[in-house]
């Protein structure tokens, strides 16, 4: 079932530039690479994201239970090798 007739225009506008913002990219990768609220916010917003654009449920939790392994610093950035 498609859940987009249930997201208004705005709330997946939104979410979209949320995640846009939010997510690391080549030119913040290194200096948010091991900073866990970044790390597990950009995690949640990509599992918010699909929710709402009728995403894959078991991806959506995966990304989910991701994002607690960081808040708990369960996991943790092991560096980019050749640096």
């Amino acid at each position: 079932m498609k859940n987009n007739s249930i997201w208004s225009e705005k709330a997946i506008s939104i979410a979209k530039e949320l995640h846009n913002e939010i997510s690391l990219d080549n030119h913040n990768w290194h200096q948010f690479r091991g900073n866990k609220q970044r790390r597990s916010a950009e995690l949640i917003i990509s599992a918010l994201s699909q929710l709402i654009n009728d995403g894959d449920e078991v991806e959506i939790e995966n990304l989910l239970k991701q994002a607690i392994l960081w808040i708990k610093e369960d996991v943790k950035d092991q560096g980019c090798k050749g640096h």
